[in-house]
């Protein structure tokens, strides 16, 4: 006859100190991949802490082609037992997906290892925002790491036969109009680049979402780039840009007082609009 266990003591605080931070090109959530594989090819480091005692931690580790990376998702807000993934039509409970909105917001992420010089590693496929708080580097090892697992819900059949999923991964074709690519071009002459974090995003799945920023708006759709607004339309498995706008309101722009308040300089918004002509009112926040 077996006895009951007595119910566990949880300790009522653990404490975790990072030791290093990842370096990115992804400044904005919206913009940051939702997996590693859907950014094989973005290169960043991870800084650890520069002491003798990390270098010699890092000894011997070279040799392994990819490592794990536990981080700290820095920029969760609270977390929710159930969320909406992208590839899901439904709410799912927040354990059974990658969310940042966790209850120890924790990530884990397997990164191409290309070298280390002393106590940075220089890697290949992040998906972290920059300024990521790193707690620990592990080496991914195939033979105790791969294992035949079955996907959950994820291996579910999609709404109805020939609906594709909601988002199938990296690729839809994005194209740009010539107005679009116009104002692309005013806005790189002021030192704002938007096209590759606009096409990141919409490549790997154009349907609506709020994590990914997203939205309807009358007829067509919108993506959230920082400060701006990309409006386009879906035409099979291309996603067409059809125009950029500024993401403040008309009132934003026509009060001087408005400029102490904003992140970001609105001059450029100013001329923005004088240029192209035309402003799209924002909704209120809620």
């Amino acid at each position: 006859m077996s006895r009951s266990r007595p119910p566990a003591t949880l300790p009522a605080l653990l404490q975790l100190q990072p030791i290093g931070v990842a370096r990115t090109p992804f400044t904005q959530k919206s913009a940051a991949p939702r997996q590693p594989a859907l950014a094989a090819d973005v290169a960043g480091t991870i800084e650890l802490t520069p002491t003798a005692q990390m270098a010699d931690a890092l000894a011997d580790l070279e040799g392994f082609s990819h490592v794990w990376v536990i981080f700290w998702f820095h920029q969760a807000k609270g977390w929710r037992p159930k969320v909406l993934p992208p590839r899901s039509a439904q709410k799912r409970g927040v354990l059974a997906t990658r969310s940042p909105h966790r209850p120890n917001p924790l990530g884990l992420s397997v990164l191409k290892l290309e070298r280390v010089e002393g106590t940075t590693l220089h890697v290949r496929g992040v998906d972290m925002l920059d300024g990521t708080p790193v707690l620990d580097v592990k080496p991914y090892v195939p033979y105790a790491d791969f294992v035949q697992a079955s996907s959950g819900w994820l291996g579910e059949p999609t709404p109805a036969p020939g609906v594709a999923p909601l988002d199938p991964g990296p690729v839809f074709e994005v194209k740009w109009s010539a107005r679009a690519q116009e104002q692309l071009a005013f806005l790189g002459a002021h030192a704002r680049r938007l096209r590759d974090d606009a096409e990141r995003v919409l490549a790997a799945g154009p349907a609506p979402h709020p994590y990914r920023r997203i939205r309807r708006d009358g007829q067509r759709l919108q993506l959230a780039v920082r400060d701006f607004r990309v409006y386009f339309s879906l035409h099979g498995q291309r996603v067409e840009i059809e125009e950029l706008t500024t993401g403040y309101r008309a009132s934003a722009l026509a009060d001087p007082g408005s400029e102490a308040s904003a992140d970001i300089p609105l001059d450029l918004h100013r001329d923005f609009v004088a240029r192209f002509g035309r402003v799209v009112p924002q909704r209120p926040r809620s």
